[in-house]
């Protein structure tokens, strides 16, 4: 694939891929930065950490770069993203590509001073980053201006349907002009629900599919360790966060208060952590994650508020403490480790209640969990006695139906006192009476 050096990207640009040490785009970035350049409204699907954030960012500069728009004409590029955490992580990126270009980009978010947004709002940023929600105010309160714009991308799209943004989206494109480019990326285009947004808000797209959507990491290492219950669950996940394997590491548990309880464990082991949920201060979630970069964490437990948007290089653990829901939150959750071509680790307890989710998992990815135990602590749980031939636990058999008949006379016979007697039972007979086999009735003669 070309490098930067052959793309159709001004100077101002390339010194800014120097400063970030980018030479060679990735197999994402070399599809879609020529395709948004020519003006072609896109669907793309591409995985977690494949580059996809500079796909957008570097031809949207170019564009504006090209047109030297005046501070008059507004926002130019407006990107949608689900989570301040994302909306933070592509400004950052954002500002990094274009420090020597001149082009202001900014963020606007919940949980942030709606009137200090407003101040940012009325300076006209080139480029806005921002969640559905919150700039659906703006747009109502007149403080946007998007008479110039000549580019929507929405990123993590499948995402911002899971939230229940889709009409959120939908009355801000009734604040923006016709005349514009969209870019909608996702981790799977073939859903109902996308493709209906898909065709309301673009003309004739052309469809990159740069990743198979159930497709695992593959330079992930992706492992598995059985436990008993929770104290047993806490000993594994203290023993795998005590040694010095890794450099940073991020715990995911299902309910904010057990990354709570997570936090406050690992705490108490020494461990140099914190815990990120959606109860957090925005303030407070930024300043973990700059902790965490910044190396002053070692560990953040955290619910799957930070399985998207939050991209820190050096990540290369990440434990799920709890097994997620679905095969897709698996994706999202370890693909937070092994980004930009590192390696990485990722490691799920597993209970014996879990066992048929991990199956169901491992089938939606086509993926094969490495069996992995520690010493001193191997689980009494050594996995289903019997298995389907789908791998999950195999019953030991139906149970009959109880008969509802008779419940009604039951409920009387109790209700006075009298033993309940089943209601239609025959006559006791000496043909009936449990020692003689009934008798078979004559049946009616065959035509």
């Amino acid at each position: 694939r070309p490098v930067f050096e052959e793309l159709p990207i001004d100077r101002r640009l390339r010194l800014g891929l120097t400063e970030l040490d980018l030479v060679e785009p990735t197999p994402v970035q070399a599809a879609v930065v020529p395709a948004v350049l020519a003006g072609q409204d896109l669907q793309v699907r591409a995985e977690t950490g494949s580059g996809k954030t500079l796909s957008y960012l570097l031809p949207a500069a170019q564009s504006i770069l090209a047109r030297s728009p005046s501070r008059g004409d507004g926002t130019l590029a407006l990107i949608l993203v689900p989570t301040r955490e994302l909306a933070r992580q592509v400004v950052k990126n954002g500002r990094a590509l274009l420090a020597k270009s001149g082009i202001d980009i900014q963020g606007i978010t919940g949980g942030a001073d709606f009137k200090y947004q407003r101040a940012i709002l009325r300076r006209n940023p080139e480029i806005l980053v921002a969640t559905p929600g919150r700039l659906l105010e703006h747009c109502e309160a007149s403080n946007t201006e998007f008479t110039g714009l000549r580019l929507l991308v929405l990123d993590e799209a499948d995402r911002m349907l899971e939230l229940g943004f889709r009409d959120d989206v939908l009355a801000i494109n009734r604040y923006l002009g016709d005349d514009k480019q969209v870019i909608l990326l996702s981790a799977t285009l073939k859903h109902k629900r996308m493709e209906d947004l898909a065709a309301t808000l673009l003309k004739s797209p052309r469809i990159l599919s740069l990743s198979n959507a159930r497709e695992a990491h593959s330079n992930i290492r992706h492992q598995r360790i059985l436990v008993d219950g929770q104290a047993h669950r806490d000993q594994v996940l203290i023993a795998l966060l005590g040694g010095d394997d890794f450099r940073r590491a991020l715990v995911f548990a299902n309910k904010r208060r057990e990354a709570d309880r997570l936090t406050r464990l690992l705490a108490d082991q020494g461990v140099r952590c914190a815990a990120l949920h959606g109860e957090l201060r925005t303030g407070e979630r930024k300043q973990v994650v700059s902790r965490l970069a910044e190396g002053k964490l070692q560990v953040v437990c955290a619910s799957d508020l930070a399985a998207r948007g939050l991209d820190i290089s050096s990540i290369d653990l990440v434990i799920n403490y709890d097994l997620p829901h679905s095969g897709d939150d698996y994706l999202h959750r370890t693909g937070r480790t092994g980004r930009a071509g590192a390696s990485g680790t990722a490691v799920s307890l597993v209970g014996a209640a879990e066992w048929n989710l991990m199956i169901s998992i491992q089938r939606y990815l086509d993926l094969a969990l490495e069996a992995r135990s520690l010493d001193g602590l191997k689980a009494r749980f050594r996995g289903p006695k019997r298995l389907k031939n789908s791998g999950k636990r195999a019953t030991s058999g139906k149970r009959p139906k109880r008969s509802t008949a008779g419940t009604a006379a039951n409920r009387r016979g109790s209700a006075n006192g009298r033993s309940p007697k089943p209601a239609n039972r025959p006559a006791q007979t000496p043909e009936n009476d449990g020692m003689q086999p009934l008798k078979k009735k004559p049946g009616r003669p065959r035509d």
